[in-house]
């Protein structure tokens, strides 16, 4: 399987700019705020949402300011959601480090992330990319409404497996397929090409939540979260929701009291595990992730052979092989 590295190697010059033009947009007169902005400048992640920007961009043209704006604003808005979710889930680390509700405190983490947004929407408009504001405003709609369904299943734990799809084609692949639909729409108007690629981005977004749900199971820590993370926040899954649909009933109600209980340990926690493994719960979303991999691999494939299309169908590899 290629690294990250390997798959960054037909857009790595524009990864470079980019680093520039993503800090230059960081910044702030207000000395604390600045403070808290090179927190989150110090942390950025794997920046693959950005690395999906220029490669669908250069699978379909030729990159351009437009290209680094998309990149910049999908950036903007994914940090955003990431600072907002850790106030949401009350979560304490992000990337194996104390998260910014942490650091400093819910109310800072809020206005972090609403700031972020709104610097994300105005680069957008500063620079009249309209039809990007489009893509990423529904994208934005689509996470709102994704964390709302998820809340109101969680409460009721009765999620079955159209549902959980829905959640994560809202709450994941709608950003992702912003990437795609934005990298594209930066160097062509052709709306079935921008079409395309937001269609193999919400392929790609899927198989990849799949699997990081699978590695709630196989954990280890570097994904910001341990292992049984979803299962200690009443999260369930796809690995779970099989194994609840393979279970007799005596079986079943038993691991559903175990998820109702609002403190649960290790070994509680371990049960569960067991129980989605007896269950083949993995097996079964493997899958169904690899039937989301190859239907984004087949769209790519459609193209002509170059550099851009075998980093892109690495991509899709490397999302679904990767160990965190």
């Amino acid at each position: 399987m290629a690294t990250l590295t390997d798959i960054k190697k037909p857009v790595a010059a524009e990864m470079r700019d980019f680093e520039l033009y993503f800090t230059r947009t960081l910044q702030s007169d207000i000395p604390f705020f600045h403070i808290i902005l090179n927190t989150v400048i110090r942390r950025k992640g794997k920046q693959m949402r950005p690395l999906l920007v220029f490669l669908t961009a250069k699978l379909n043209g030729t990159v351009n300011e437009t290209t680094y704006v998309a990149a910049t604003f999908i950036e903007l808005l994914h940090t955003a959601t990431l600072v907002h979710d850790d106030v949401v889930d009350d979560a304490s680390e992000r990337r194996a480090l104390p998260s910014i509700n942490v650091l400093y405190n819910s109310k800072i983490a809020v206005l972090l992330g609403d700031y972020l947004l709104a610097q994300g929407l105005l680069i957008s408009v500063e620079k009249q990319k309209f039809n990007m504001l489009g893509l990423v405003s529904e994208a934005v709609k689509e996470i709102v409404k994704g964390e709302l369904v998820q809340l109101q299943k969680t409460r009721k734990l009765d999620i079955r497996e159209e549902d959980y799809i829905r959640i994560i084609r809202m709450k994941t692949a709608a950003l992702i397929s912003a990437c795609t639909a934005c990298g594209a729409s930066s160097v062509t108007d052709d709306a079935d090409t921008i079409a395309r690629m937001k269609e193999f981005g919400e392929y790609l977004g899927i198989a990849f939540q799949i699997k990081d749900d699978l590695l709630d199971y196989t954990g280890n820590g570097l994904t910001g979260k341990r292992e049984g993370n979803d299962i200690k926040e009443k999260k369930i899954t796809l690995p779970l929701i099989h194994a609840l649909r393979e279970a007799g009933p005596l079986h079943r109600r038993h691991i559903i009291r175990i998820l109702r209980r609002k403190k649960k340990g290790r070994k509680e926690i371990g049960e569960v595990i067991a129980f989605v493994r007896d269950h083949h719960g993995l097996e079964y979303a493997e899958s169904k992730m690899r039937e989301y991999s190859e239907m984004a691999m087949r769209i790519v494939d459609a193209y002509p052979d170059s550099e851009t299309k075998s980093a892109l169908m690495e991509f899709v590899l490397f999302s679904t092989l990767r160990k965190n």
